[in-house]
């Protein structure tokens, strides 16, 4: 009999890059564990999507590598060998079906993402796949330049090939506290270094403040760094009592956190008004004002903007609510105009890790074999989801990545060596 700790396959980290790596490792046959530090397997996975788990997108795997920085194409083998439909199609087996939503977003009917945690634990339990928890990896073991197992809580672990899918640093409460970035470096692999994505921004002043808990849709957020425009995105977005959050907001922090690490300055402008150019919303400014002449400013503002965002609205241009729509000159309404196309904030910080729904950075792609997941310095050692130097936008773009990757590495291990 084999010693108790002898394996084929040493997955470290039972999120979903871990469990589609081992699921895909042991359909080959292979003799898998998976070594989770926390108590419970995929904790992070039960609180993606507000706990509804957008699983995957929709988008063709050309438009889907658009949405992944630093550089997409790395993936296309990987979506190649495993995408959106067969992660779709293993959920269904396992009575989770899935629904299309706006945006391409995939979600379980259920909106319950414990029910996709559910169907990839059934899954790999039938496969054969153990799954030990409170695991601390402390080590790799590497002999002549090929992995040789793991240290996890201060006891070896044997295997010729582990897949290192650890998550990044994000909601570190979840136990993604960057372990494997240490685990590579250990080896020799380059981390490129880990910053928060899709994280929420703080802004100076008291206009976000005041505007606590308003949820803006269909608006224009674009970001400007040192008074340079930096990007744009169309959609939905929310105020904090700290600053800015919602899609558009955390789409655009890659950008303001990346410029903020380098001391430069960032700014937002929301345009409240995107499907009218200037021209045309002054015009109609002008309709509403002349048809209301005897109405009073704070009464005409309701046409134009959400009851809320008025009195912060009229505080910003020091004008009177109870001013009579005749008597508004044509550069307060010039001005009016401005900040309805305009609405100024400076970003002052990023949220921390602790609030950031992925990390970008990571073990940099060079040192990763695209067709294999495997590391080109050390043999048997993979890497699959976050841990590498890959994020993307909201919208299932990150969750496919980690099961592509999982998947691949999985597929690719060499058993009977």
């Amino acid at each position: 009999m084999p010693p108790m700790n002898k394996y084929d396959v040493i997955v470290v980290g039972a999120g979903p890059a871990g469990l589609l790596a081992a699921g895909s490792a042991a359909q080959n046959g292979a003799k898998v564990v998976v070594l989770e530090k926390m108590y419970a397997p995929g904790r992070k996975l039960l609180i993606t999507g507000k706990g509804r788990c957008n699983v995957t997108n929709d988008a063709t795997i050309s438009e889907f590598i658009t949405h992944i920085f630093p550089d997409g194409r790395f993936l296309r083998s990987a979506f190649v060998n495993y995408f959106s439909q067969d992660i779709i199609d293993l959920l269904a087996r396992y009575n989770v079906p899935c629904t299309l939503e706006r945006g391409g977003r995939w979600f379980p009917e259920s909106n319950q993402s414990a029910d996709i945690l559910s169907a990839l634990l059934k899954w790999v339990a039938e496969l054969g796949v153990e799954i030990r928890c409170s695991e601390r990896v402390e080590k790799l073991l590497v002999e002549n330049n090929a992995i040789a197992g793991v240290k996890s809580n201060g006891e070896n672990v044997l295997a010729p090939n582990v897949i290192l899918a650890t998550g990044g640093k994000s909601y570190p409460g979840t136990g993604s506290t960057g372990d494997g970035y240490e685990l590579a470096r250990q080896v020799g692999h380059t981390i490129e270094k880990p910053i928060p994505a899709l994280v929420p921004l703080e802004t100076k002043g008291s206009t976000a403040q005041n505007l606590q808990g308003l949820n803006l849709k269909n608006v224009k957020a674009v970001i400007w760094v040192d008074g340079k425009k930096a990007g744009e995105d169309f959609g939905e977005m929310i105020f904090t009592h700290f600053g800015l959050s919602g899609p558009i907001i955390l789409t655009l922090s890659r950008i303001a956190v990346a410029a903020l690490q380098n001391n430069k300055k960032v700014e937002f402008t929301i345009d409240l008004k995107p499907a009218l150019d200037e021209q045309k919303l002054d015009a109609r400014l002008i309709r509403n004002l002349n048809e209301h002449g005897k109405k009073q400013l704070g009464n005409i503002f309701r046409e134009w903007l959400p009851a809320s965002m008025i009195p912060v609205f009229l505080e910003i241009l020091q004008l009177d609510a109870e001013k009579e729509c005749h008597q508004i000159t044509g550069n307060e309404r010039k001005q009016i105009r401005n900040l309805m196309k305009n609405l100024r904030f400076e970003v002052s910080h990023n949220r921390s890790f602790k609030e950031a729904i992925i990390t970008a950075g990571g073990v940099v792609t060079s040192e990763i074999s695209p067709k294999t997941m495997e590391s080109k310095l050390i043999k048997g050692l993979y890497f699959a989801g976050e841990l590498i130097d890959l994020d993307a936008e909201t919208g299932g773009y990150n969750l496919q990545i980690a099961y592509s990757t999982g998947w691949l590495a999985g597929k690719n291990v060499r058993i009977g060596e």
